[in-house]
């Protein structure tokens, strides 16, 4: 068995997203680790109290990455031996955390530091839209119209686009009208893989400069960068696509064609909602796919796992 992991971006918090891993005594210490940094909360308390707060940048930013930290670590014993990951905007990050490239406090510490230097960068006002049911070089050319970016090619005729609200409403109104089957402005309110956040790629890339990369341990999981889909052999190219990501358009498509590439016959989505493993079922319709919150316990995540 080849297992595909993928960890989701923002967008998906809700307050039920630490069910299966709140209590698992292997996920203590990264929710210990990400207390601090969300102003002394309790990252699992967060999450229960909803509302809006789940979607401010910083605190989606270190959430989704606790929930991809927590679950991996709660697995266990229960990891594959074949495995490959890869992360969508700041699941990127975590990827580097369960492929054992850096030290999880690390991986939290940098979640933090990569959402104030986007939103340093990108002021009030700004957003994405996700729009499906058009071809990605029709999409380009309607974000060109609006004064907006495309942001992410999830597939052949998906995508997300950057820019200022007020226009990302107007933008989706027009989607629709050529064909888009949907066209909605997303819960996030950072312009994120556009050029708009170049001076958060900048700085960024000197916050990464001042960790400690870490040797992966034996088995661990292929890590694949969530900029272009390539496998990361060299660390520094891997961690500049880290900085570049923030700013320049990522291809998750070719991701998942690097997944179907190394002979993922399982898929298994981690963090928060199940848009990776939806999206997956289409670019890996052989797989076997779930993401983390359709099961009911972690013993169900490992069960599965298990079966031939």
């Amino acid at each position: 068995m080849t297992l595909a992991i993928l960890l989701s971006g923002q967008g998906g918090q809700h307050p039920g997203m630490f069910d299966l891993t709140a209590d698992h005594p292997d996920a203590q210490d990264i929710f210990a680790a990400a207390e601090p940094l969300l102003g002394g909360t309790d990252p699992r308390d967060l999450a229960r109290r909803g509302g809006d707060a789940l979607h401010a940048n910083r605190a989606g930013q270190i959430l989704c990455c606790v929930a991809a930290l927590a679950a991996w670590r709660a697995l266990g014993a229960a990891r594959p031996g074949r495995a490959i990951v890869a992360g969508y905007s700041i699941g990127d990050l975590g990827a580097w955390g369960v492929a054992g490239r850096l030290a999880d406090a690390d991986v939290l510490a940098l979640a933090a530091r990569r959402a104030e230097a986007m939103d340093s960068a990108s002021g009030e006002g700004f957003g994405l839209a996700g729009i499906r049911g058009l071809g990605v070089d029709a999409l380009q050319v309607l974000a060109a119209r609006h004064g907006c970016h495309l942001a992410i090619r999830n597939a052949a005729d998906s995508g997300v686009v950057g820019g200022r609200r007020a226009v990302l409403e107007s933008l989706c109104r027009d989607a629709t009208a050529a064909g888009a089957q949907r066209a909605v402005v997303l819960p996030v309110h950072t312009p994120s893989h556009t050029p708009l956040l170049a001076a958060a790629t900048a700085a960024f890339r000197t916050a990464l400069g001042t960790v400690t990369l870490r040797r992966p341990p034996t088995g661990a999981p292929r890590l694949v960068s969530g900029l272009d889909g390539a496998t990361v052999f060299r660390p520094a190219d891997g961690l500049d696509k880290l900085a570049l990501q923030i700013s320049h358009m990522i291809d998750w498509a070719a991701c998942l064609e690097a997944c179907r590439e190394f002979g993922a016959d399982r898929v298994l989505e981690l963090g928060p909602g199940h848009a990776l493993a939806t999206m997956a079922r289409t670019a890996l319709p052989d797989a076997r796919i779930h993401a983390l919150e359709e099961f009911r316990s972690i013993a169900g995540v490992a069960a599965w796992l298990a079966q031939s």
